[in-house]
């Protein structure tokens, strides 16, 4: 059984996000504070966490930066918060993906599932391995390395964009194109989410990423992995 740590200091939305977690076959485990949630994070090891980011004292932001320095686990931020600047920090920091207060729980459910869906499908794969430039992508145990160096590891939302890109050299996809590629399923989501996720990419595998030899921006129309 999967188990996914919840986080909010909101009871009932605790509760409400339990309930249909359960219902769906899920374990849950709760916290309504950040260093609750970080020291349930190293001692349960949670297969995901559902992450508020109107935290007291230890907001979710820091949180999701202290998350980032112990593992890749899959995060899906929860947020009251209608500016884009602060949705688009937490992706940066390495949230997969965020849904806005109120929110549908059967759709944070189905969020929920696309990402453990996507996690099993790259692990069942056979031996896959892809080669793009001088990085080599293992897909089974989505790890990228770069001239036999083991690179810094991507979350799994990471992983599939530069996987997706890598696989078509000199292709331009749309930032539309992409998010089908993530999600799998139509979802409200907004096309900035893509930047997000690309800057973590350059961060983790660019020699500069100020200046990207990989993942290269078409401006106007997206990105392209370069046609090396």
């Amino acid at each position: 059984m999967k188990t996914i740590l919840v986080v909010d200091d909101e009871i009932k939305i605790v509760q409400l996000v339990r309930d249909y977690l359960e219902r769906a076959g899920f374990g849950v485990q709760a916290a309504q504070d950040g260093k609750t949630a970080l020291a349930l994070a190293r001692s349960a090891k949670p297969d995901l966490i559902i992450l508020d980011l109107g935290l007291p004292q230890m907001d979710g932001l820091d949180v999701t930066r202290e998350l980032r320095k112990l593992s890749n686990v899959p995060i899906v931020m929860l947020t009251a918060r209608s500016e884009e600047s602060d949705k688009l920090v937490g992706l940066e920091l390495g949230a997969d993906d965020y849904i806005t207060k109120p929110f549908s729980p059967k759709e944070l459910v189905a969020r929920v599932r696309v990402l453990f869906r996507r996690m099993e499908s790259y692990s069942r794969q056979p031996a896959d391995i892809l080669r793009a430039a001088d990085l080599t992508l293992d897909v089974p145990r989505m790890s990228v390395s770069s001239a036999g160096r083991e690179i810094e590891e991507l979350t799994a939302t990471e992983f599939e964009l530069l996987a997706a890109l890598a696989r078509h050299p000199g292709r331009i996809f749309t930032r539309s194109q992409l998010l089908d590629a993530i999600h799998g399923v139509a979802f409200e989501s907004y096309e900035r989410a893509i930047d997000a996720h690309i800057k973590n990419i350059r961060r983790k595998i660019e020699p500069d990423p100020r200046q990207p030899r990989y993942i290269l921006t078409v401006y106007g129309l997206g990105y392209k992995f370069a046609d090396c």
